[in-house]
């Protein structure tokens, strides 16, 4: 899809960092990924809106910047087709996240592409839905959708896009809970979804402490994925940012874990961010079904 997003750009990496715009507002943070030399100057650099300090997310803290101008919390519109958008916050987080995946854009487009072709009214699941821009580009496509984490204030900023993206009432069920345990309650209910989506990370915890690990318990959710769609299944997309994890091992994850032995393979690839200079920044993998 060429529809451009006027409100992201990745302006360089390098040296274990990333400079990124989002709006207005700019923000330098730790990127493993990003190996090699930047390319643009320091004083590029010493411009950002705000420094997450720290070599790894999730340890550090932000720094803003002292030459003022915009800061965030900021408001960004992402464009999913010609006449689809949401708006989403971002904001500069204590786990160094700012509440946006820039390198999920075209999954955003894809899910809203596949809820627009379905033939009947579309029931998705997102897991690990995070602060949920799938959930909204399934939602502002026309699908009913429940969306389910274990962290409560994810779950809250999630909310909060949704109404920024006027989806407040749109049929969106938020849920905070460990996902194999609010799976397995769906699969004795007998209920049924048409999409999945889902972004397990390496490790996790549940709300009441449960233990993830995605090589142990990513089979165990795909077989309940599985039986969820079993009736109606028309779409699997699945994220990955687990270094032991490439593209032909996702796939494999859910050929197996949705298809058994014989499984269809999902189509897969790297996902990616990109300089006005073309050069790419591997951001994690993506599987999805159908290719």
């Amino acid at each position: 899809m060429s529809l451009s997003w006027h409100d992201y750009e990745l302006l360089d990496f390098g040296d274990g960092r990333k400079l990124e715009r989002f709006g207005d507002v700019v923000l330098d943070r730790p990127s493993p990924q990003a190996s090699g030399k930047r390319t643009l100057d320091a004083d590029n650099w010493r411009e950002a809106s705000a420094k997450f300090l720290g070599d790894k997310m999730g340890e550090g803290k932000w720094r803003k910047s002292i030459a003022g101008g915009p800061r965030p919390p900021r408001m960004i519109d992402i464009p999913l087709a010609d006449d689809l958008s949401l708006q989403m916050t971002i904001d500069t987080l204590p786990t160094g996240q700012v509440g946006v995946f820039p390198e999920q854009l075209d999954n955003w487009r894809w899910i809203a592409a596949r809820v627009r072709r379905s033939p009947q009214p579309c029931r998705v699941l997102n897991l690990f839905g995070y602060t949920g821009a799938s959930t909204l580009a399934a939602a502002m496509a026309g699908a009913e959708v429940t969306h389910v984490d274990a962290s409560k204030p994810a779950v809250a900023l999630a909310r909060e896009n949704a109404a920024q993206s006027n989806l407040g009432d749109a049929p969106i069920r938020w849920i905070v809970e460990d996902v194999v345990k609010y799976c397995r309650r769906e699969v004795k209910r007998g209920s049924q979804y048409h999409g999945i989506v889902l972004d397990p990370p390496t490790y996790g915890h549940g709300p009441a402490g449960e233990d993830w690990r995605l090589s142990r318990d990513l089979p165990v959710l795909l077989e309940l994925c599985r039986e969820l769609t079993a009736d109606s299944r028309q779409f699997v997309v699945a994220t990955c940012h687990t270094p032991s994890v490439g593209p032909p091992e996702l796939s494999a994850y859910i050929a197996e874990g949705l298809f058994g032995h014989c499984g269809q393979p999902a189509a897969s690839g790297m996902l990616y961010l990109s300089t006005r200079t073309n050069r790419r920044l591997e951001s994690g993998v993506y599987a999805r079904w159908p290719g």
